[in-house]
């Protein structure tokens, strides 16, 4: 199943619907992807972040491969949809990094490894879009991680049913690619991170766990746009300004 959430011109209201090819069925009318504006597929109480999960990745920024998962937080209030400008904070090193988000189906905590499909609502595209200078001032990343726009999500959340690992994840900045990975390449495996952080925080139903990025990570800058595409679930496109 690949599921939705969007509105109609003109009007705030957001509305859920199932996407079937390029139409998508809502409350019993159907809407083709044109008529209407998708937003982030799901509305996380908070958003968990899995830092350095890549090995190059770590390489690249002169990092340690970390013995644990490496966490940390978005707010809700840095989610947006499709399409959404990505407004730089005042800084003149911000990043892009492309992932594979997770979304959570249900309240959940204490879930072995082996059951953590059974916790699964979904899957999509997310861009973690990191303030380099900060990350380097601030241990716990608030200020670089947690500015408002800095957490693209989108385009739709597919269903465990309509993919299969491992995903292929690239980035593509003003149509080049600058990342190109494989979730096969983790460090810490999805049952794993969610083994571990349901060992000690309850996840919501709309959580998200970020999953890390491969190597590539680079500068955004005004008037750039910025694709995650991850193949099986579509392209997140976001302009920047």
């Amino acid at each position: 199943m690949r599921r939705v959430r969007f509105r109609l011109p003109g009007r705030d209201e957001v509305r859920e619907g199932i996407l079937e090819r390029d139409v998508v069925r809502s409350g019993g009318q159907r809407y083709s992807l044109e008529s209407i504006r998708l937003a982030a597929p799901c509305t996380p109480s908070k958003l968990v972040c899995v830092g350095r999960n890549y090995a190059a990745h770590a390489a690249e920024l002169g990092n340690e491969v970390p013995e644990r998962p490496l966490l940390f937080f978005k707010p809700s209030s840095a989610v947006i949809g499709p399409d959404e400008p990505i407004v730089l904070p005042a800084s003149d090193d911000v990043h892009y990094e492309a992932e594979l988000a997770v979304i959570i189906g249900r309240h959940c905590r204490s879930v072995p490894a082996a059951r953590a499909n059974d916790v699964i609502l979904g899957y999509t595209c997310l861009n973690d879009v990191s303030d380099r200078v900060a990350q380097k001032w601030e241990k716990n990343w608030v200020r670089a991680k947690g500015f408002d726009t800095s957490a693209p999500l989108g385009p739709i959340l597919v269903t465990p049913d309509e993919v299969e690992e491992p995903f292929h994840v690239q980035l593509r900045l003003n149509g080049d690619v600058k990342q190109d990975g494989w979730t096969s390449a983790f460090i810490f495996s999805i049952p794993c991170l969610i083994e571990e952080i349901t060992s000690f925080m309850t996840l919501e139903p709309g959580d998200v766990i970020a999953t890390g990025t491969p190597a590539g990570v680079g500068r955004l800058s005004r008037g750039d746009v910025v694709e995650v595409v991850i193949d099986g679930i579509g392209t997140l496109r976001n302009p920047v300004r």
